[in-house]
């Protein structure tokens, strides 16, 4: 597990527009995550107003729903979470890459960042430890959010 991160970018996030897109398989992990994103967005600035929170089923629906909240120009940043814990097959890593495909192809599409909070591991310990207990991937996410909402801003304004 890394430790090494990126700094967040800085700049006024307050105008951003953010969709987050979050599973409900494993819920109380995944509603930490969601709550920890939620939080850092906030105290970035960004209004509840330029927030939309939708749920689905699982991690690999979350490009599907995100791909219904992007159409046009509504955000400035999509951002899918989920936690996807090994089981007894390989399903866990066609999960994990199956919606990391879906997010790149969704951002690609969109011209809309799309940040991938898909967090996949091997045991219920490490997903523990990355949603908030050693490493809170939700703040990593968030931050990851802003500064691709704010380049993506930054270099559609100078297009217009």
């Amino acid at each position: 597990m890394s430790l090494d991160k990126p700094k967040p970018k800085n700049g006024d996030a307050s105008a951003l527009r953010v969709a987050v897109v979050a599973a409900q398989y494993n819920e109380n992990l995944s509603d930490r995550l969601l709550a920890s994103v939620l939080e850092r967005l906030r105290d970035a600035g960004i209004r509840s107003d330029n927030l939309v929170v939708e749920r689905v089923p699982g991690s690999h629906e979350v490009p599907a729903g995100l791909s219904l909240l992007s159409d046009g120009d509504a955000f400035d940043c999509l951002v899918g979470l989920g936690v996807v814990i090994k089981g007894d097959t390989s399903h866990h890593k066609l999960v994990g890459e199956s919606a990391s495909f879906g997010l790149q192809s969704l951002a690609q599409a969109h011209g809309a960042p799309a940040i991938n909070g898909i967090v996949v591991v091997d045991d219920p310990m490490q997903a523990e430890s990355r949603v908030g207990s050693q490493i809170d991937r939700g703040a990593e996410f968030a931050d990851a959010a802003i500064t691709m909402g704010l380049l993506r801003n930054k270099w559609k304004a100078k297009t217009q």
